[in-house]
């Protein structure tokens, strides 16, 4: 579970840039938080802000408040629990990715709860990730900062179980097929690899790698890449060796 912090009253001031960055950070990352829990809240608040690159911009208790927060403040990232008062996460899930107002916001969904009844649903309503609240600091910050990326990142202890039984279909057949190439990137996507895995196992570059991740996730309509992931391992990419 995510410790309980101390209160800070401007946990932003005076922070580091990180490496790479100017000494002023202009464009950090915008987090909203959607949790009941005040002391879950705290924490991610702390977790996030202690990082140079992150700022939490609001929270909210419940789901019809996290909605209209991220409305109002187009927040990059949306940090989602499940089991909120007036609405659940999964709603709020589906309701910020079919609006255009909140489209641009990615959804990471963080529980307590390992079901699948919460994880396909979430990820087929367009979650860019799905994370146990036990899993830990490094992992939290490192969601959000792939959801920003176009990765996504689920917790290891559901990943191979999520993608590896998927029985319904999660999106239509692909409006273009793809090409071997782009076969054997959904592939290694499917197995939660990053661009930059992808590009030092196949030897090309992750700019490369990620034109043809765009140009994937176009063909089969897929909204993030845990789309790409499970439609690779419905249609058996995953676990292929490369290309010679």
């Amino acid at each position: 579970m995510i410790p309980r912090p101390g209160h800070d009253p401007n946990p932003s001031r005076g922070r580091p840039s990180p490496a790479g960055c100017a000494t002023i950070c202009e464009m950090p990352i915008r987090v909203l938080i959607a949790d009941d829990q005040q002391m879950v809240r705290n924490g991610m608040r702390r977790i996030l802000e202690s990082q140079p690159d992150i700022t939490v911009v609001g929270e909210a208790a419940d789901g019809v408040a996290g909605v209209e927060l991220a409305r109002s403040l187009r927040p990059d990232v949306a940090l989602v629990d499940i089991r909120m008062p007036r609405m659940d996460g999964l709603e709020v899930t589906r309701l910020l990715a079919d609006s255009p107002a909140t489209r641009a916001t990615k959804v990471v969904v963080v529980t307590t709860f390992d079901l699948d009844e919460y994880v396909y649903p979430a990820l087929r309503y367009g979650a860019s990730g799905f994370l146990l609240k036990r899993c830990g600091p490094a992992l939290l910050i490192e969601a959000v900062r792939a959801a920003v990326a176009g990765d996504s990142l689920i917790s290891p202890s559901i990943t191979v179980r999520l993608l590896k039984h998927v029985t319904q279909p999660a999106l239509p057949a692909p409006v273009e097929a793809l090409t071997p190439r782009e076969m054997e990137i959904a592939g290694r996507v499917a197995e939660g690899k990053t661009n930059a895995d992808i590009a030092a196992e196949l030897f090309i570059s992750a700019g490369t790698v990620k034109t043809h991740v765009a140009s994937i996730q176009r063909k089969l309509g897929a909204r993030n890449r845990v789309g790409i992931a499970v439609y690779a391992w419905e249609s058996g990419y995953a676990g292929q060796p490369p290309l010679q």
